[in-house]
């Protein structure tokens, strides 16, 4: 305030001084120039005088320099001038003031030399013989005069402003000083200006208002810490900054945090993904859900803005764990699926093979190859399942697989002998490239994942589409499976892994399955610790690579 005063009086003190300086100049030149003017008729009437009674000889006994003389006769030929040669210089019949002159008796005007910032004042008058005689005075522009004193004047100047700033400066602070003494804390026992006492009872009666607001709060936020303290699920409340404003410690203890971080934004907590598209779906103004892993828990996040002038101006956030609910889901959805779909081929065989033998249409000969078929399938379904159910508790991390060492060449040389009928009858050709490369599995687990890859290249092809098998050894086993076959479109890429999800509803209907095929490999390679990474171009072809780990370590 003391500063704002102070620049307050400086400017008007500054101003006032141009102001009046300026307002001075004025008047000074205003009455300067009339002054010379009004001494320059006076001169020319006297010397107007000296030539009427004594002729022009008059003029050559002058010796004043000061004013240029000049005699013009009626035609406005230059008969004399102090300054000049006369029978050099030009008729002079054009001047302003000669015309006036001949025409009135007298006659003045004014010229200006831009460059010499001068201006030069002219007076003619009429002599009794018909010629003109004219003055002339040069005197400098307004700018020429304060250049002159422009020193003097700054020296003024400056140490005006000075003693104005000295003076602006006590000022400032006797003002300020009453002000600065205030007790807000009990604005009543104040005693300052006048101006002030009903801003003084104002901010006593808000101080009131807020204490009381205060008090209130405080048994509010008890209240609240007192509810959420008990509560099992996670509670969090943050700023549009991703400040976090409070959490109960559920949250903390959900999100794996010992305590609340140093660090105030809400991210410093978990720095899953998971958790930052939350806040940020409820920060953009919508409702926000996820999932997250943490500590091997999983956690349902809820978030949803706080609306302030149509404007998410922070979130609430809601965590709870859900970890045992997925686990039953899990199991439950693993269980059915799989089963539907991994039975239903041995299945087939089963009824097909028996269908055959009774309606008579196999030759006695025959029976005993049907039935080792139907028991060689029975077999295959009965390890299928067992399979199955232990491959769902493998995803469950729940039991250990016996593992040893497995050519992959040869182990995919069986699974496409395995293939070869059916993809004969979809008219595909099927090959094997490569070489012997050892890894370290499970056969059984491996087999579904082969089996799963091929039945997908197979059935999503086309008639005269091919298959190829490769086996890549070295440091790290690569299995690559290609195909030409449909395809699959871009936006449908990220998701083939899911369970149940099939890319191409729309295929004929001679394609059968239940999308569980790509799930099951990206769990056999799971249980490896492979990875799995799919190309795939629509109405061209797709390949699939499972790439063993370094030392094929399990």
């Amino acid at each position: 305030m003391a500063k704002r005063i102070f620049q307050a009086v400086c400017l008007v003190a500054a101003l006032v001084l141009v102001l009046g300086s300026a307002v001075i100049m004025a008047l000074f030149y205003d009455n300067f120039v009339d002054r010379t003017e009004q001494a320059l008729r006076a001169e020319t009437a006297y010397v107007a005088q000296g030539l009427n009674t004594g002729g022009e000889s008059y003029l050559t006994g002058l010796r004043e320099k000061s004013r240029r003389i000049t005699l013009v006769d009626g035609d406005g030929t230059v008969v004399y001038d102090n300054s000049a040669d006369a029978a050099q210089m030009e008729n002079h019949l054009d001047r302003e003031e000669i015309q006036e002159a001949l025409e009135t008796g007298s006659g003045e005007s004014r010229r200006v030399s831009e460059t010499l910032s001068q201006e030069t004042f002219y007076y003619a008058v009429r002599l009794e013989n018909g010629m003109v005689l004219r003055l002339a005075v040069t005197q400098s522009s307004i700018w020429a005069l304060l250049l002159a004193v422009s020193q003097p004047a700054a020296v003024v100047v400056i140490a005006a402003l000075i003693l104005g700033i000295f003076l602006a400066n006590r000022v400032a602070k006797r003002i300020v000083s009453p002000i600065n003494q205030l007790d807000l804390d009990d604005p009543g026992k104040n005693q300052s200006y006048e101006e002030l006492t009903p801003l003084l009872s104002k901010i006593a009666r808000q101080k009131r208002t807020i204490e009381a607001q205060l008090q209130q709060a405080r048994r509010n936020q008890e209240e609240f810490l007192l509810i959420t303290e008990n509560m099992s699920e996670g509670l969090l409340v943050i700023d549009a900054q991703t400040n976090l404003l409070s959490c109960n410690g559920a949250a903390l203890r959900l999100l794996g945090a010992e305590k609340q971080p140093d660090n105030p934004s809400v991210l410093a907590l978990n720095h899953a993904e998971a958790f930052r598209a939350v806040i940020r779906e409820a920060l953009a103004g919508r409702h926000g859900e996820g999932r997250l892993e943490v500590g091997g828990r999983t956690l349902q996040l809820l978030a949803n803005p706080v609306q302030q002038d149509g404007e998410a101006a922070g979130a609430v956030i809601l965590a709870m764990d859900i970890t045992e609910r997925e686990q039953r889901e899990t199991l439950r959805r693993e269980f059915s699926a799989n089963v539907s779909h991994e039975l239903k081929t041995p299945l087939t065989s089963i009824s097909g093979f028996a269908e055959l033998m009774k309606s008579g249409v196999v030759a006695p000969k025959d029976v005993t190859d049907f039935s080792q078929s139907i028991y060689d399938e029975a077999q295959r379904l009965i390890q299928m399942v067992e399979d199955i159910i232990r491959l769902s508790e493998l995803d469950e991390q729940e039991i250990t697989r016996e593992t040893g060492p497995i050519d992959l060449y040869a182990f995919c040389e069986k699974e496409v002998a395995r293939m070869a009928p059916e993809a004969a009858r979809r008219q595909v050709s099927l090959t094997l490239q490569g070489e012997s490369a050892q890894i370290t599995g499970n056969p059984q687990i491996l087999d579904e994942l082969v089996y799963n890859l091929l039945d997908n290249a197979i059935k999503y092809n086309r008639p005269g589409g091919s298959v190829t098998v490769a086996v890549t050894p070295g440091k790290r086993v690569r299995l690559r499976v290609t195909d030409t076959g449909i395809g699959i479109p871009r936006e449908s890429q990220s998701r083939v892994f899911e369970r149940f999800y099939r890319a191409d509803k729309s295929h004929s209907s001679d394609v059968s399955g239940t999308g569980l095929g790509l799930s099951i490999v990206k769990h056999a390679a799971r249980f490896h610790q492979a990875r799995v990474e799919l190309q795939s171009t629509e109405g061209k072809g797709t390949t699939v690579t499972v790439t063993f780990p370094a030392e094929d370590v399990i």
